[in-house]
């Protein structure tokens, strides 16, 4: 692993600047921004009953974002996904694989392009999600509503409670037979893998959806308890000063056997959504609405015209039991679309964060 603290400065600008000048190049484009965030985190967990477990990660990532305005309004396209980008639990190495520069030149054209593209059509398609776009899915309707905690009601303030209630375990169709969701800890790379949670139980991998059917949830020990079950290790702190919340780890959807390719040829007339761009989702994790930044027609199994303003809604159950095709480990990507903070407290943590961003005022703004 190349150790993220140990890349100079410079060099990191450096592939900044680069990104920043090849989107700003392109004419049309309104506002450029290239993102880095590095994090290195120190974790001690002690408790009465004699448990002492010490962990460090290192977590870094990146990402661009070309942004145009016009009569269409405000169009952004980003890479390699929304958010900041994509974060793992890796060296500098990940950053450097993404090939940010590379890509500056095409995201910043088809955040031009967007201005003058055909408004998505209204109606029932079939979708295909990519893999960036899933992520989002899979975390809001399946990931959220399958923390014990809030399903209990002692998380609601915050993100909602869930349908997905103790009567429904073992009984629920929550998709179609193609349709395995997993939470896993223990992912090497992963910015949701560790080695215990934050009650020293140990990283664990787990279906919380089996082949359609909804088998188990994401636990703490205190409400394990409640239903009979051993803690599954999904309990996280922000801190000694705060009360831990059941919070996912890597929660997916397990790659199928068919390829990019298969789902693409077997869609005779659908639209791909690629980069999530807006959610908004019920406080039961029920009914949603999900937006992207850009979304492709598909015609007669081939990508044809750039569409703009794409949407799409449904209910989460109707939703993932008219999953016919899930594509096959050769496309399956984690995504990290954030870094998540560090604790606070009595733990230790060192990070920077790496912005650059023209404003109207100057060229550059630089912040360490």
């Amino acid at each position: 692993m190349e150790d993220p603290f140990h890349v100079s400065l410079d060099e990191k600008l450096g592939l900044l600047r680069s990104c920043d000048e090849r989107m700003r190049a392109v004419a049309g484009v309104a506002i450029a921004k290239a993102t880095m965030d590095l994090q290195q985190e120190e974790k001690l967990f002690a408790s009465t009953e004699g448990t002492e477990v010490r962990q460090c990660t290192t977590s870094c990532g990146a990402g661009i974002e070309a942004t145009s305005v016009g009569p269409s309004g405000v169009q952004t396209r980003t890479y390699p996904c929304s958010c900041r980008g994509n974060y793992a639990s890796r060296g500098f190495e990940f950053i450097r694989d993404m090939a940010l520069p590379e890509h500056a030149e095409r995201v910043a054209r088809e955040a031009v392009q967007l201005q003058d593209a055909d408004q998505c059509p209204s109606g029932t398609f079939t979708v295909i999600l990519g893999t960036d776009q899933l992520a989002i899915q899979v975390h809001e309707s399946c990931g959220h509503p399958t923390e014990l905690d809030r399903v209990f009601g002692s998380e609601v303030n915050y993100a909602g409670a869930s349908f997905m209630t103790p009567d429904l375990l073992g009984n629920l169709a929550y998709g179609s037979e193609r349709v395995t969701i997993t939470s896993d800890a223990t992912l090497e790379g992963s910015l949701g893998s560790f080695g215990w949670d934050d009650e020293g139980v140990p990283a664990t991998r787990f279906a919380i959806v089996d082949r359609g059917r909804f088998v188990e949830y994401q636990t703490s020990r205190e409400t394990a308890s409640v239903l009979g079950v051993r803690p599954n290790g999904t309990m996280r702190a922000h801190g000694w000063g705060n009360m831990p919340l059941i919070r996912m780890c890597t929660v997916s959807l397990e790659p199928g056997d068919g390829t990019w390719e298969d789902l693409l040829a077997d869609t005779d007339d659908g639209l791909l959504f690629l980069n999530s761009r807006s959610w908004s989702i019920d406080d039961r994790r029920w009914s949603f609405q999900f937006g992207a930044e850009i979304a492709w027609r598909i015609r007669k199994g081939r990508l044809a015209e750039m569409l703009k303003n794409p949407t799409y809604s449904g209910v989460t159950t109707e939703f993932w039991s008219g999953c016919d095709g899930v594509a096959d480990r050769a496309t399956w990507q984690v995504w990290a679309p954030h870094l998540r903070q560090g604790p606070a407290g009595a733990d230790r943590r060192r990070g920077s964060r790496l912005l650059l961003r023209p404003l109207p005022q100057r060229q550059d703004r630089e912040r360490l």
